[in-house]
Order: structure tokens, then sequence, then C-alpha cells
């Protein structure tokens, strides 16, 4: 068995996301299987070097996880040739400058989304990675996870028909900070600080519909934000300037409408904190981040509509369970490995930068609808 060691700086590990998802749970969950086989008897090692602000943050993740490698100064890290690939797990309004220097330096990028503020910035990136040669990927994390994959199942076994629309609901309430700390950091709902709901949210939802169902053509969307005073992590109050709702409908290649909603002011009464149903003439599902049930037309009840009388069926126990049919990984893991192997064997990958363009573009065209009270074409993308 060959080993072949990848060192892959990881800024921003001190974060939530980037600690728990992408250090822990992916790139240390390969380590703990012994690496990431790559077929012939070799073995790809992936060796993370954590970069951040925070020294103390820094030296105690190093020292919990067994780790040799942390710098705060991010140009000596990309100034190291040994450094093969940056990720990018910081605060919006800080990431185009920091994948723009690793860029320069050549490595290979993989990162969050989105990955810029504005679509300009977001193509730009695009280009300069191609221009270089480098190889560049973006987070796309639902698409790898079970329920979605189960409805990925389902829309490739021609399960529904024809696709008639698709309805999703996302959120959960994120506590204001006074007498509950917040669940999320304060900059998310800070608007010159890259934060709201939109640039959050409208980038995962592009990916989704086109990856399951067709490319976004439309947008019309309605933002708000519904709590403008939330507290701070030291318990100060301010100005929540972004956004915490967004009420999007999106046009889809082939005629099927996309309706999502997302939320941080919304109590959940449902089973997960996703959930998307899909109607389609032959069936519909409901998939939320584990689970997937269908209902085909062959077992379609029918309903009569009589508000005098209180209803006699249970219209959740109509539902079939999809079955698992397989393991299912963590989903940040899973496409880890596939950019790995993209960087290692140059196997084929088209989450790429122009991908996650596509999302800064519905999150920009999704705010411009909702503050001109507009419908706007999505045009395609290219460089």
């Amino acid at each position: 068995m060959t080993r072949r060691t990848v060192r892959i700086a990881m800024n921003g590990v001190t974060g939530r996301m980037g600690y728990r998802q992408h250090l822990v749970r992916s790139l240390l969950a390969i380590r703990d299987q012994g690496g990431l086989d790559l077929g012939d008897g070799d073995v790809l090692w992936p060796e993370p070097v954590l970069v951040g602000r925070r020294e103390h943050a820094l030296r105690e993740i190093a020292e919990r996880h067994g780790l040799e490698h942390w710098s705060t100064d991010l140009d000596a890290v990309l100034a190291d040739d040994s450094v093969d690939i940056y990720f990018d797990a910081q605060v919006t309004s800080a990431r185009v400058t920091a994948i723009k220097q690793a860029i320069a330096a050549g490595k290979h990028i993989y990162t969050e989304k989105p990955t810029a503020t504005d679509l300009a910035e977001a193509l730009e990136l695009a280009r300069l990675a191609d221009t270089a040669g480098i190889r560049h990927g973006v987070v796309q994390d639902k698409i790898f996870l079970p329920g979605l994959l189960k409805l990925k199942r389902l829309v490739d076994g021609g399960f529904f028909g024809e696709i008639l629309s698709v309805r999703g609901e996302f959120g959960y309430w994120v506590f204001e900070g006074d007498w509950q700390m917040a669940q999320r950091p304060s900059w998310n709902s800070r608007a010159e600080d890259g934060g709201g709901i939109v640039v959050d949210m409208f980038p995962h939802w592009e990916y989704v519909l086109h990856e399951l169902f067709g490319r976004v053509t439309s947008v019309t969307a309605q933002v708000a934000t519904h709590i403008p005073q939330r507290w701070d992590e030291r318990g100060k109050p301010y100005a929540a300037t972004a956004d915490d709702s967004a009420y999007g409908i999106f046009q889809l290649e082939g005629g099927a409408v996309a309706q999502i909603n997302s939320s941080w002011a919304v109590r959940v009464m449902r089973d997960e904190l996703v959930e998307f149903q899909v109607d389609g003439t032959h069936g519909s599902a409901v998939a939320g981040l584990r689970r997937c049930r269908v209902q085909h037309r062959s077992a379609t009840p029918k309903p009569v509509w009589n508000p005098d009388l209180p209803a006699t069926e249970s219209f959740r126990e109509q539902w079939q369970e999809v079955p698992d049919n397989g393991e299912f990984e963590n989903g940040f893991k899973a496409q880890w490995e596939l950019f790995l192997r993209h960087v290692a064997l140059g196997e084929p990958y088209h989450w790429n930068l122009l991908a996650g363009a596509r999302g800064v573009q519905l999150a920009e065209l999704g705010l411009r609808s909702s503050a001109e009270g507009r419908r706007f074409e999505v045009p395609e993308l290219s460089l």
C-alpha cells in the first residue's frame, strides 16, 4: 500500500460548520477509516493545516485532535509549497480575498458557499481558477443527504411522471439572544457583514433544484426582516439589518414550479427542519434530511372537502416510506471524498466555482425581485 499525503489549509475551522462538518465529520473521519482508498493500492491521507485569527482556539482544536499544524498567518501557509488545497469556511465577507490569494499561490480550491457576496466577484473567482489551471469545488452538501438521495432515485426512476411542482419549507426559530442565546452567529443578521437568509439559503435551493429537477429560469421573491433587533454574543443589542425570512417562487426548465419558504423566524411543525414535497402526474413524495415518503397515484385517496365534519382519515398514514436500500455517508464527507479524488486522480467533478456562481446569481436576483417587486429571468452563466 502506498500512502499519498495531501495537505489542506483549512481556514475557518473555529466556526461551527468548519469544525464539526468539515474537520471532524469529514477529514478526520476519512483519517479514522484509514484514509481515502484511491484503488491500485494507493491511499490518500488528508493532513489538515488549521488557519484562523484566534490562536488559542486553533491551538485547542489541534491539541484535542492530535494535529500538528496550525497558523494565524494565512500568507505563510499559502506560500508553503507542500500545501496542496485551500479550504474556506470563513464568514462570507472575507472569502473572496482569501480565495484570490490561494488561487494566485497555485492551490486547489474547495470552499463553502456562497462563494462571494455578488455575482461579479463569484464569476471572477471562477475565471481566475480556470485560468490558473487549478481544480476547484464548492460545497453543495444537501444533494448528498439521505432524504434527497432517495428523492433523486425516484426522479431518475420516473416515479413522478411529469413533475408539476416542488414545495419546500425550511427554517426554525433562531432565538433573539436576549433571554436565550441565539444558535446562529450575530453576523448572520447583519447585511453589512454578508448576512441574510437569501444569501445563505438561495444558493442551496439553486443547486438542489438544478440537480434534481432542472435549471431555475426565473425567480420571484419577497424577503422580510421579521425580528428587527437581536442581541450579539456579548449580550449587546444590535439592529438586524439582514433579511431573516424569504418566500421564493422559482420557474424551472421543463415547466415545473418550485415554491420555497426559508425562515429563521418560524417554529417547526413538520418532521424535519427542511422538507420538500414533489407532486407529479403519477405520484408524489415528501423528502427531508433523512426520510422520504411517497404516494403513488394508484394508492391516492379521494378526500372530499367538508368543513362541517371532522376529518376521519389520517393523511400522514397514507404515505409509504422509501427504504434506505444502502448506507448513506455524512453528506459533507461524501463530497469531500469526491473532491479529493478529483484532485488526486482527475475524476470528473462539476460542483465547481461556476456552479457556486449560479447560487450567488439566484440570491442576487431574489433580493432584487423583492426590492423592485418584479419577476426576474435567470440567464445561464458561462465564463
